[in-house]
């Protein structure tokens, strides 16, 4: 539980990296919501709901937060300190709160960075109505820019997160019994990850897939029974620190038809490419080929769904992303997942999904789990 009469620290060099970024971009300010890039910067953290918050950091390093009274004592002890405009819980109060920080700051005129991904039009037309001559430009690359190098610390909290995920998922396994429905055993995975010690907030809801489910990449756990002779397809992860785990295994209840087998051996093999492969200084664009490869060579173009992986760390999916239209180099520090997966309807579904770090040695794995093929 968080202590608001103590101080909250923001990272002076995240705020640094940010400000000679928007300078390089020409970008005089960037508005954020509450998200992942606001508490990154901020290390405060905010519901996204009908109060609107907003964080605005200038190119000159000033930081001015805008948000409802009853979240005013969360920054009140931020330091270094910032200016704070908090509005009551009306919506002229709100208007007119944004209205005086909008002058207060001479805003308007002024080119305005949004996060597009995160940014509801909400925020966004509010920003409109009290501003005059603006020009709004898409800044998720230059945050992604910022955040994409994960720090020894995040590093730490991730490896947490990986820890959690795998002690939930041997818990569960062996819990796993014919019979058993798709949503039991998410409902008990999801308690596995508590017990183990991940954050409330998971990253995602876990997708557990059974015999021709698993042919869905994202499938709802549903109300379908699990069966011997099934595939099941199971994609988790924990949360710890903020920071977060992304894991996939398939495993085999009982003997399955051996064309699953088969399935099963190539993209055990493309995940294997792809992570001997993925190193400082290739592109996504080549790990997304070296594994796709191996999955087309074995003459099964047409079941590749999607793309090797993505970014991972306070969200699920960030930058960098493992796929066709990543042709910047990556750099020591940056984390990604390796999912290579086969998807045939109606019959079934194969995927197998690491966690990797860039070190100047290659990419290492945080996931230890066991990829070989398991029959429970």
């Amino acid at each position: 539980m968080m202590l608001y009469s103590k101080e909250v620290i923001m990272n002076k060099t995240r705020l640094l990296r940010l400000t000679k970024s928007m300078q390089a971009h020409q970008v005089d300010w960037i508005a954020l919501t509450p998200g992942s890039s606001l508490s990154y910067l901020t290390n405060l953290h905010f519901h996204l709901m009908e109060r609107p918050v907003i964080g605005f950091f200038s190119s000159d390093g000033i930081t001015v937060l805008v948000l409802p009274d009853l979240e005013r004592k969360k920054a009140e002890h931020l330091q270094p300190a910032v200016e704070l405009f908090s509005y009551d819980e009306t919506a002229s109060g709100r208007d007119k709160c944004f209205k005086d920080a909008a002058a207060s700051l001479n805003l308007s005129g002024k080119t305005i960075g949004i996060e597009a991904l995160r940014c509801r039009a909400f925020e966004l037309w509010l920003l409109q109505s009290v501003l005059e001559n603006n020009s709004f430009q898409d800044c998720t690359s230059l945050l992604s820019s910022i955040r994409n190098v994960k720090e020894p610390g995040e590093i730490k909290h991730m490896r947490e997160a990986v820890r959690i995920a795998e002690q939930s998922i041997e818990a569960l396994l062996k819990q796993i019994q014919p019979g058993q429905t798709e949503k039991e055993i998410a409902a008990e995975l999801v308690i596995q990850m508590l017990r183990h010690g991940s954050e409330p907030e998971l990253p995602f809801d876990p997708i557990v897939a059974s015999g021709p489910n698993s042919a869905l990449p994202h499938a709802l756990p549903t109300d379908r029974k699990v069966q011997q002779g099934d595939l099941l397809l199971i994609d988790w992860g924990a949360r710890a620190a903020g920071y977060i785990s992304d894991l996939t295994r398939t495993f085999a209840l009982g003997e399955v038809d051996s064309r699953l087998r088969d399935l099963y051996k190539v993209v055990y093999n493309a995940n294997k490419a792809g992570r001997e492969f993925a190193r400082p200084g290739v592109t996504g664009e080549q790990i997304d080929s070296e594994t796709t490869r191996v999955l087309t060579d074995a003459g099964y173009t047409e079941w590749v769904r999607h793309r090797t992986g993505h970014g991972i760390g306070l969200e699920a999916h960030e930058a960098p992303y493992i796929s066709q239209d990543q042709k910047t180099p990556l750099r020591i520090g940056m984390a990604f997942t390796i999912e290579p997966g086969l998807y045939i309807p109606d019959f079934g579904g194969v995927r197998i999904e690491d966690d990797v770090i860039l070190t100047e040695n290659g990419a290492e794995s945080l996931s230890t789990i066991s990829r070989e093929w398991r029959q429970l």
